[in-house]
């Protein structure tokens, strides 16, 4: 990771800020801009803004970029949960403690090197190197579905689906607390952390962000809730729901946790379901990703403590 730290001159006063930082930093293609600027990895004054955002003389802009030698990626022999699969997508149930692509620190054992061994040379290369079929992620200590595509049709195909959020991403997660309302919809922006770039905040100045959940079951320190995206940003469930003083349990990143019942190597949460329209075949395909044993355990354990 490099960072830049820019200073706009009057020369470039309302200059697009795409424009200006491929203008400063001759290395780095316009597109690779605009990429940084959709992850908020360029910042004006520490604020995210958008690709057509005009500079002003005296701003700072900070630009923070990936490692420039990108290693060999190897396919690996890892066995995956096929949850659905033809010859343009797959749906693999992604296990806790999987990366899905390959980055600083973590170049083997990712889902990208599992999918690369099964799909040999049948991936799509919009995303580089780095994420070949790759079109959405979810966390490492996330599990649950994820969709790969396996040709550049069908990545567009999807991708202009997460775009529209007509995608349906249905999660289930195990928070702190007892949620009093029995459905609710958050709608707060997030924004890449000032004060630590690998946490996500609440910011007026971040991406709008819209979480709908609902309660299954409540206990006496935790709740059992469905949340569904209608966007899908960086951390977003997690940052939500913490947002509202009911933290995924087991998430140490943020808010303050109650113990847990049962051991959850990070936080309890699972891409649950998964439902698109087939690039190809143009007819709706929905998978479930059955719920993992560990929050099955932890359910259980709870189920003493019932609030009705």
């Amino acid at each position: 990771m490099k960072e830049y730290n820019l200073t706009v001159e009057e020369d470039n006063e309302n200059e697009r800020i795409d424009r200006y930082v491929v203008g400063v930093l001759a290395d780095l293609s316009r597109s690779y801009i605009q990429k940084l600027i959709d992850q908020q990895n360029i910042t004006v004054e520490n604020k995210a803004v958008k690709a057509s955002y005009k500079v002003k003389s005296g701003e700072r802009i900070q630009v923070i970029t990936e490692d420039a030698l990108i290693p060999d990626i190897t396919a690996e022999d890892i066995p995956l949960d096929i949850l659905y699969e033809d010859e343009d997508v797959l749906v693999v149930n992604k296990p806790k403690g999987m990366v899905v692509h390959p980055a600083p620190g973590h170049y083997e054992h990712t889902l990208v090197n599992a999918v690369m061994y099964h799909c040999r040379n049948n991936l799509s290369g919009i995303n580089g190197v780095m994420r070949p079929g790759i079109v959405h992620r979810i966390d490492k200590d996330t599990s649950g579905s994820v969709i790969i595509c396996k040709n550049d049709s069908a990545h567009l195909c999807i991708a202009k689906q997460l775009e529209e959020h007509s995608l349906k991403r249905e999660y289930r997660a195990i928070v702190s607390g007892v949620v009093k309302e029995d459905t609710g919809t958050i709608d707060k922006n997030i924004a890449r952390s000032t004060s630590d770039r690998k946490k996500m905040c609440i910011s007026p100045s971040g991406r709008r962000a819209v979480t709908h959940y609902e309660v299954i079951q409540r206990f006496k320190d935790f709740t059992y809730v469905k949340c569904t995206l209608e966007t899908g940003r960086t951390h977003q469930i997690r940052v939500h729901m913490a947002s509202i003083g009911h933290p995924v349990a087991g998430d140490t990143v943020y808010g303050k946790q109650a113990k847990t019942p049962v051991k959850t190597d990070g936080q309890a949460l699972h891409a649950y379901i998964l439902g698109f329209v087939h690039p190809v075949k143009n007819e709706y395909i929905e998978t479930v990703a059955p719920i993992p044993d560990y929050f099955e355990e932890f359910l259980l354990k709870c189920q003493k403590t019932v609030k009705k």
